[in-house]
């Protein structure tokens, strides 16, 4: 599938770009030109010795801000793909410097939907996160917000062979500034802080953040916010599961969180449909579209209602797993906080 084509990932330095970056390097070896658009030279220069250019000529690293228009127009001159994670994502920092994550975050993804409309685009894929349905924080406002610009972005994308889509998941185990990285560096005080006893997330490996964007790729229309079926844990017994011996001090939750994450609202379920591994949220253009969808796709519309939410979820990790998730990755990318 992407043999012979151009990707650019914005955010390319982050968690997510060093894994999308090794999955399509090992997978399509004919890829013509894989573009890492960060703002962050030191990030660039570290990823440049794990991915070196003369090992991988098909690599460019270029420094740009998705704030900067002029700059993603030109990073994006034939390229065919455009992988969208970059954002200001740390929560109570956004609670503190709200415009700069609007800026980013929002101004920053309408940016990248000129750029593809303007450079020859045809496939776009953006990163979202369970904490843009139902926001109660100004990143989660942000990230609904980009969501619904991609969205929309279809409809006036004219006579172009360009689909926009959204890709919507939970937590990332081990992704930077995630509770896990913090739970182990807080193991040698022998307590670990628990902002609720009933705290419970999504949760997704980088691996199966990977592939369900190269699915989406592959099987997006234009216009899903794709949703995958994945298990919950509760926060107490990622603790236990790192920490067995340690005391898990209750701190009170911070200001812009939530008990439980959601990723499909009960709004969301008209326009909603079952595709097996995976949720789409349709955009809302009536019964008829819907049911066309479901017949082209082989899905099913959710019943009225449904919400999918990490505290009622019926996939629980137990304390065993989370402990072989934890301790036992076979691929250091995944769980290393990179």
């Amino acid at each position: 599938m992407l043999n012979n084509t151009s990707i650019l990932i914005t955010g390319g330095t982050g968690s997510f770009g060093k894994a999308f970056v090794k999955k399509v390097l090992e997978r399509y070896p004919a890829v013509k030109r894989l573009v890492i658009f960060s703002r962050d030279e030191l990030k660039q220069f570290e990823m440049s010795q794990r991915f070196p250019v003369s090992q991988y000529p098909a690599l460019r690293y270029f420094i740009g801000d998705v704030r900067d228009a002029d700059r993603l127009r030109r990073a994006m001159e034939g390229v065919n793909i455009v992988i969208h994670a970059a954002a200001l994502k740390q929560v109570p920092a956004a609670e503190y410097n709200p415009f700069e994550c609007i800026k980013t975050n929002i101004m920053g993804a309408q940016n990248v939907i000129e750029a593809c409309l303007d450079t020859g685009v045809r496939r776009v894929v953006a990163l979202s996160t369970d904490k843009a349905a139902a926001p109660i924080n100004l990143y989660g406002a942000t990230k609904l917000c980009s969501d619904k610009l991609f969205t929309a972005a279809n409809n006036f994308k004219g006579a172009r062979d360009l689909r926009f889509s959204v890709v919507r998941y939970g937590n990332v185990m081990g992704s930077r500034g995630s509770v896990i990285p913090f739970f182990l560096e807080r193991l040698k005080t022998g307590v670990l802080p628990i902002t609720d006893p009933a705290m419970t997330r999504f949760n997704i490996s980088l691996q199966d953040g990977v592939d369900m964007v190269l699915w989406a790729l592959d099987r997006a229309q234009g216009g899903e916010i794709f949703v995958p079926k994945i298990p919950s844990y509760r926060i107490t017994d990622v603790a236990t599961a790192i920490g067995p011996e340690c005391e898990q001090r209750i701190v009170g939750i911070r200001p812009g969180e939530k008990i439980h994450e959601e990723m499909i609202t009960g709004s969301d379920s008209f326009n909603t449909v079952d595709l097996g591994k995976y949720f789409a949220i349709l955009p809302p253009a009536g019964a008829s579209t819907l049911e066309d969808y479901c017949a082209a796709h082989g899905a099913k519309p959710v019943p009225a209602g449904y919400a999918y939410d990490s505290g009622s979820n019926i996939d629980f990790l137990t304390v065993e797993q989370l402990r072989h998730l934890i301790f036992h990755a076979t691929d250091e990318s995944d769980y290393n906080g990179a």
